[in-house]
């Protein structure tokens, strides 16, 4: 049976307290990786999730900072290699939320300003940070958390689509730019995904399932496991991907 295997990779993963990062945080850390946990506001979930990590017999440090900034990405880098040492995976899911959406004549400029910091900012900076280790080593992973909604542009979606799809053209050229050093580039998009929260206070999805073919939402664990997938060694000809997660509620075309 394969099994997915992270035994000796360390993995830098952003927005790691939020509903979906502890899930990847987790089953990261079962698959047998060390990790890197940032979180920018939520301390206390950050900490229980490094003890939880660690109770799974993998090395951990969270990281406070604002990746959407040089200074902030700088000090993940440093905590880094003053603990574990550099990543040999990096999974950018960290974004600043920003509900309610509104239409674009109501939309404030520092939301379109916030998502552009923490989608498309926050995926150069961590490129910069982190990738010419990667190409000095021969292997790496970069992992980008996209959405189903960079491809259908609904109404009062504008700043997050603006922000999820410069971070995909981003991702995409440097798919090109650093698949001869063994570094693969991806992109997990998730659709309405059930996490925690969602458990604990159901909401009215009757009519998002209507547009699902697979008449269901997923689950925060159901992205966890394709973003392990893409980390792991079984991954190793996808590159460039961009894999929607989201039972078939958008389906990318050739």
């Amino acid at each position: 049976m394969l099994q997915i295997d992270l035994s000796g990779k360390t993995a830098l993963l952003t927005g790691a307290a939020g509903q979906l990062g502890r899930v990847m945080a987790r089953t990261m850390a079962a698959c047998g990786a060390d990790l890197i946990l940032h979180y920018h506001r939520d301390e206390a979930s950050a900490k229980r999730l490094e003890q939880e990590v660690i109770a799974l017999g993998r090395h951990a440090v969270s990281v406070q900072a604002d990746v959407g900034t040089a200074a902030g990405v700088k000090a993940i880098a440093d905590a880094a290699r003053d603990s574990i040492g550099e990543p040999d995976i990096v999974v950018m899911n960290a974004v600043a939320q920003i509900h309610p959406w509104s239409p674009i004549v109501e939309e404030s400029l520092e939301d379109y300003e916030s998502q552009f910091r923490t989608c498309v900012m926050q995926a150069v900076l961590l490129t910069k940070a982190f990738v010419p280790q990667l190409q000095k080593k021969g292997w790496g992973r970069v992992i980008g958390i996209n959405t189903e909604c960079a491809m259908q542009m609904f109404e009062s979606q504008s700043a997050y689509v603006a922000g999820k799809r410069g971070m995909d053209g981003v991702l995409r050229v440097l798919a090109r730019e650093v698949g001869r050093y063994g570094i693969t580039v991806n992109q997990v998009a998730p659709g309405w995904t059930i996490s925690d929260r969602d458990r604990e206070r159901p909401a009215d999805d009757a009519g998002y399932l209507q547009a699902v073919p697979l008449r269901r939402r997923g689950t925060d664990q159901e992205i966890a496991n394709v973003v392990a997938f893409l980390a792991s060694d079984l991954a190793s000809f996808v590159h460039g991907a961009f894999v929607p997660v989201c039972g078939g509620n958008v389906m990318p075309a050739i």
